[in-house]
Parts: C-alpha cells; sequence; structure tokens
C-alpha cells in the first residue's frame, strides 16, 4: 500500500499529496528522445499505486482515448493511492507507424519488455516504461484491442505465476472489469509487459476491447467503465455495491500462422460477436497466390473458440492468422506442453512470443 505523505514523481513530473499533475516526460532512446504524455493522481488516503497504459502499439486508438478520458476523470480527492495513466506508452508507433512495430527499428514494443536500457531505441523505450512507471506498482493495467487488421473478441488476460497470493489477486483483478472472458497464461515468460510486471511480483493483466482499430464513443466509454469497475475493486475509487459480473475462464489452445504469402480469405466472420468455435482440422481460409492462384489451404491446428483473426487481404508467410482459446480445465492446463500458444507471429500480446 502507498502511503500518502510522500510525492508521486516520474522524472521531472511531480504530484503532491491531494493533487495532480499532467505533462511530458522525455525519455531517452540512444538515438533520439520521446516525449511520453503522463498524468500523475497523488490521493488523499492511503491506498495502492496503479499504473495504467496504453499505446504500446500504433494501430490500437481506442485504449488510448480511454486512458485519455480516465486521466480527466480521476481527482485526487476521490482516489486513495496514486494512479499514473500513460495514454501514449509507444510514440514513435503511435504517430508514425500506426503499427505493432516501431518505424524507429521495426520492433514490437510488446514483445521485448522489460527491455535493455542499452539496447536499441524500442528495447531502451521498454526499460524506461518499467524504470518509470511498472517498477514500484502495486497494480498494472495495460490496454490493447484489436489492431487496424484484426477482429477481436473481448477479454483479459494475465499469467501465472505460481505465487498463490499474487495469482489470486490478478485473477480477482481480471474479473472485475465487467468483461466476460478471461485467458489465462500458463508461464510468466515472455517479453510482453503484463508478463515481464508479473514476474516482478506487480498483480498485472492485459485487457483488450474493441476490434480493427476502430474508434467508437460506445467503445471508449465501455473501456473507461471497466477501469472505473477496476478501480473501485481495488478499493481506489470507492466501491458502488455492485456484484461483479460472472466470468468464463480460458487458456490458448494454438496459433494458426500463414505458410504462404498471398491473399488471405478466411472463412470465419470478421463479426466479433459471432466468431466462435472450430474443431481440429476445420477449415479456416484459404491463401490464394495473386501470381498463378495457387491456393494454400488453412486448417484448425486444435479444437478451440477463435478469440482474434487476421482481417487483412495481404498476409505475409509467418503472419499470424487466429488464436484458438478453450474452457480452462486446471488438470489439463498444467499440462504446458500440451498446448500450442498463439504468438508466432504478428499478434496475439497475451501469448508467449517465440524468436
Amino acid at each position: 500500500m502507498t502511503m500518502q505523505a510522500t510525492t508521486l514523481c516520474v522524472g521531472s513530473l511531480q504530484a503532491r499529496p491531494g493533487t495532480k499533475a499532467r505533462g511530458t516526460v522525455q525519455a531517452d532512446l540512444g538515438t533520439l528522445t520521446a516525449d511520453i504524455p503522463v498524468t500523475l493522481v497523488n490521493g488523499t488516503r492511503p491506498g495502492p499505486r496503479v499504473v495504467i497504459t496504453a499505446g504500446v502499439h500504433g494501430g490500437e486508438f481506442t485504449p488510448i482515448e480511454a486512458a485519455a478520458r480516465l486521466a480527466d476523470l480521476l481527482e485526487p480527492g476521490e482516489v486513495s493511492g496514486q494512479v499514473i495513466v500513460c495514454p501514449v506508452a509507444n510514440p514513435p508507433a503511435v504517430y508514425q507507424g500506426r503499427l505493432n512495430v516501431s518505424p524507429v527499428d521495426g520492433v514490437n514494443l510488446n514483445r521485448v519488455f522489460p527491455g535493455d536500457p542499452a539496447g536499441g531505441p524500442t528495447e531502451r523505450l521498454a526499460a524506461w516504461l518499467f524504470t518509470h512507471l511498472v517498477d514500484g506498482a502495486d497494480v498494472y493495467i495495460d490496454l490493447h484491442c484489436g489492431g487496424i487488421d484484426q477482429v477481436l473478441r473481448d477479454f483479459v488476460g494475465y499469467r501465472l505465476t505460481g505465487d498463490p497470493d499474487l495469482d489470486k489477486a490478478t485473477a480477482e483483478l481480471a474479473g472485475s472489469f465487467g468483461i466476460q472472458d478471461v485467458i489465462l497464461g500458463l508461464t510468466p515468460e515472455g517479453g510482453n509487459s503484463h508478463a515481464a510486471a508479473a514476474r516482478r511480483g506487480v498483480s498485472a493483466v492485459l485487457v483488450e476491447v474493441g476490434q480493427l482499430g476502430q474508434r467508437d464513443e460506445a467503445t471508449a466509454l465501455r473501456r473507461v467503465d471497466g477501469l472505473l469497475k477496476a478501480l473501485r475493486h481495488l478499493s481506489v475509487l470507492d466501491q458502488d455495491g455492485s456484484a461483479p459480473a460472472p466470468i468464463r475462464e480460458w487458456v490458448w489452445s494454438a496459433g494458426v500462422t500463414a505458410e504462404a504469402t498471398g491473399l488471405w480469405y478466411p472463412e470465419f466472420s470478421f463479426d466479433a460477436d459471432v466468431i466462435g468455435e472450430v474443431a481440429e482440422g476445420d477449415l479456416l481460409g484459404r491463401i490464394v497466390d495473386p501470381t498463378d492462384g495457387t491456393e494454400h489451404t488453412v486448417h484448425a491446428p486444435a479444437d478451440g473458440r477463435i478469440f482474434y483473426g487476421m482481417h487483412a487481404l495481404m498476409v505475409a508467410t509467418g503472419a499470424e492468422l487466429a488464436a484458438l482459446a478453450v474452457p480452462w480445465d486446471p488438470d489439463t492446463a498444467a499440462r504446458a506442453d500440451t498446448f500450442r500458444a498463439p504468438g508466432l507471429g504478428a499478434g496475439s500480446d497475451e501469448a508467449d512470443p517465440r524468436p
């Protein structure tokens, strides 16, 4: 718990107890610098330190808007503890690239956490975000959505660490957003932000709401409402007496990657509300060579529900086409080698990335 006798600082930005500060903090990335927007809300009563980031990826607009709206709403007199909101964690990707990878060095920020202060620009950015924001947090919430080429069902993800108290607290946090589907990662390994935070003992979740990079009022408001629910659950804001919504727990069963370059014609719906269950061997789509019309069929490598899928027409070899999850069974899920996690291509933030 953070006591409120201390000033909250991120770089040169400071908020004394009972105050709110907004500004940009410069991050040295070696060959360039980045101005990181940050809002500090230092409450009037003791409570946890909660860090919320968005804009880790450039083409995910609704999380950025939701974080900015939340920063506007929070007032120190209503807060117990401290809240740090960073709506644009990766300015080069957000303002220049609008893709998962940074235009500076072609690196996906959410594959290299906790970063390397002596590495390339994106690795340095990851290290800066961890040093200045995540380290010292009690809770970390990283906001994402389906990118501009991706359909997605809303879900919350978190990683199992083997620490029963931490895993219990994170499971309760994951269930507090009002999102029905919660996907458990079986280990805390990998370069995703919430996995790296979990390895450091922080209660950390990934929140995926929205698809196709779309920016719309209803989704932004739904995201803010979910964040407010989570802050009430954490007692950062006064509780309103509402009961948590029921959840369904899942684990990843497979990721599907393109084995050819060409035009992608999926068989599943682009409507995130109806993309559903598939069985191992089911046809997921076709990749057509635009030169000679050769078709490469793509089949489900395992049973599962499609939680996100590729919307783009053009795909390259190795691109992630879909990710499947199955209901969580503790006996089965404990055998991690029975699952082929997604994340082999450019997609999942929840999955363990591979080289």
